[in-house]
Parts: structure tokens; C-alpha cells; sequence
């Protein structure tokens, strides 16, 4: 018992998805401990973290002059390098009850599509935050392993993992990536279009928090046979009084403005389609596509990309946690970790 508490005690190595919308930290025999928003509140004059993850969530358009709510991941890559490192170490003390000599391994997800010097600044402000090694997995790949593909197998796997800064697309054998695509749309994006397409049409100002909120209650990729159209009531800011004003948006609308995201997402299947070798090809005619990542809970939008591809399309169980759990399975498979880990 009490060996058991001390082997407990050292095993420390975390699996990270550092997304651009919410971060997960998978920690070796405890599975998924943390998920909470990619996000920090400064105060400008010292630099001082007043919040990170969810807290800061809270605080997001609702901030005074002095104090700076920033979300550090951009893109699916670290836009603010020190609020980045602050998150990270408030994610790794959090995980380990607050012990601060705790050195861990740890595993992060990047997207496939990731620079040498984007590759660089992740691992070091994850050295930075009190990391012993960093390796770095490409997320589709950490999404395929999740979701439960046989990665290993000489047949060709497609996943599609839809976060909230990229898409990233990859055809997968023989534990690498054979194509990969990624493009830089995600949740972010399908929010923008939202508010975008509020101002435009409704003169009305509505904040990041509202748009999310309209995205998930109303967004659909193509008409659902969901009886009755959704709609819901939002609060905004009049552009043209600028007095607080309330009124109500329907899915049709919400389906027009996220017309634009959705499309690029396809155009950036087909490619990948284009460019997959005829043998792998067939077999994505027989396995189809996998759905990861929390844009592909989207209403209807697996109906859509089979109308586009003529391939099946699934949607994995949990997409959400499809990439922290795939890092997650590399702690126990140091061999294939190896093998696959960008370097």
C-alpha cells in the first residue's frame, strides 16, 4: 500500500492538448483531470496573473483598463509566449495538488502544420513551467490513437480533428502521417462569422462569450430533421443608438453565417483527398472519415461532408477529449512515442 503511494506520488508524466480554445491535461494512471479554458487575466502594470482557465473565462469582455483578459493560443500556436508559460504552470501545479517540485514528462498535442519556431517557443514554455522533457505528437495523429483508429495497421485511416483555431486534416498508416492538411479554421472562426454577420445585418454588437453561446444552442451545417427551427433571444449593443438592446436570431440565419468556415473545412478535405495515394484511398472508401475535436459536434455536419465526399462519415464518441486522450495513451507507449514525436 504504502509502496504503491509512493510509486503514486512520483508518477508525474502529463499528456497536454494545448488548444487554442481549452487546454486538457491528462496525468499517467488518472486519465482526464483538467479542461478548462485557454485563457489568462493579467493586470497590465505588473503582469500579474489575476486568473487562468475557467476563472478567467468568466472575467473575458467584462474587464477594467488595468487588467487584460488574453487568450494566449492563436491559431493552434502560442501567440503570448510568457502567458502561455503562466498557464502552463498553473495547469501542472493544479494537477499536482499544488506540489511545486514536481518535475514532470510531459506530452503535448501541436497542430500538424506547426513552424520549427512555433515547435520551439511550445516546448520551451513548457520547459519554462517546470517540465523535466517535452515531446511534442502531431494532433491529428494524437487523435487518431484516441479515438481508437489502428494507426499501426499498412491501411490507410482519415481523421478530421476540428479545434478551435484549426482544422487539421491527416490520412494515416504504419504509424505516420501520409498527407496532412491543415487549415487555420476552427471554432474561433465559426464564432467571428457569427458576430460578423450580427453587426451586418442587425447593426447589433455582441461579445465573444455571446457568439460561443449562439454557435452551440443554434449552429447547424445543413437543415436538421429536428422538428420545429430553433431560435433563442441575445443581448447586444445598438450600433447605430449604442443603447443595450435585445431581440431574436433563428438557426436559418446562424447556419447562413457559418456558411463561409464550413466550406473552407471542406474545400481542405477534398485536397487532402486529391492528394491521397489510390491505394490508401480505397481504403478511406471502406473506413470513411472520423470526425475528433469539438468543432465536429456541429449539427449536421458529418450529413454534409458525406453529401461532399460520398465517403461515411463518423463522428468519434467523445471528440472533445479525442487528442488529450491519445497524448494520454503515449505515456504508457514510450516506444511509439518515439517513433512518432515530432523531433
Amino acid at each position: 500500500m504504502f509502496l504503491n503511494k509512493l510509486l503514486g506520488w512520483f508518477s508525474n508524466d502529463l499528456a497536454i492538448d494545448l488548444g487554442t480554445a481549452n487546454t486538457l491535461v491528462y496525468v499517467k494512471g488518472r486519465g482526464i483531470v483538467c479542461n478548462e479554458p485557454s485563457m489568462v487575466v493579467i493586470r497590465k502594470d505588473t503582469r500579474k496573473v489575476v486568473a487562468v482557465g475557467a476563472e478567467a473565462k468568466k472575467m473575458l469582455g467584462k474587464t477594467p483598463a488595468n487588467i487584460a483578459a488574453i487568450r494566449p493560443m492563436k491559431d493552434g500556436v502560442i501567440a503570448d509566449f510568457d502567458a502561455t508559460g503562466q498557464m502552463l504552470r498553473y495547469f501542472i501545479a493544479k494537477v499536482h495538488n499544488r506540489r511545486s517540485f514536481i518535475s514532470p514528462r510531459v506530452i503535448i498535442g501541436v497542430p500538424s502544420g506547426i513552424t520549427q519556431v512555433e515547435q520551439r517557443a511550445v516546448k520551451d514554455a513548457a520547459l519554462a513551467s517546470g517540465a523535466r522533457e517535452v515531446y511534442l505528437i502531431e494532433e491529428p495523429m494524437a487523435a487518431a490513437i484516441g479515438v481508437g483508429l489502428p494507426v499501426g495497421e499498412p491501411s490507410g485511416n482519415m481523421i478530421v480533428d476540428i479545434g478551435g483555431g484549426t482544422t487539421d486534416i491527416a490520412v494515416i498508416s504504419l504509424d505516420g502521417i501520409v498527407i496532412s492538411k491543415v487549415a487555420r479554421v476552427g471554432g474561433d472562426k465559426m464564432d467571428e462569422a457569427i458576430s460578423a454577420y450580427i453587426k451586418r445585418r442587425y447593426n447589433l454588437m455582441i461579445g465573444d462569450r455571446t457568439a460561443e453561446q449562439v454557435k452551440i444552442e443554434l449552429g447547424s451545417a445543413c437543415p436538421t430533421n429536428e422538428g420545429e427551427p430553433r431560435s433563442m433571444e441575445i443581448k447586444g449593443r445598438d450600433l447605430i443608438s449604442g443603447i443595450p438592446k435585445t431581440f431574436t436570431i433563428g438557426e436559418e440565419e446562424i447556419r447562413e453565417a457559418l456558411q463561409e468556415p464550413i466550406n473552407v473545412i471542406l474545400d481542405t478535405i477534398k485536397v487532402a483527398l486529391e492528394n491521397t495515394p489510390p491505394e490508401i484511398a480505397a481504403d478511406i472508401v471502406d473506413r470513411g472519415i472520423v470526425l475528433a475535436g469539438g468543432g465536429a459536434q456541429l449539427r449536421g455536419l458529418d450529413a454534409l461532408i458525406k453529401k461532399h465526399t460520398g465517403l461515411p462519415v463518423v463522428v468519434a464518441e467523445d471528440p472533445i477529449t479525442a487528442v488529450a486522450k491519445g497524448v494520454g495513451k503515449m505515456l504508457d507507449e514510450l516506444e511509439l512515442l518515439k517513433k512518432i514525436a515530432i523531433t
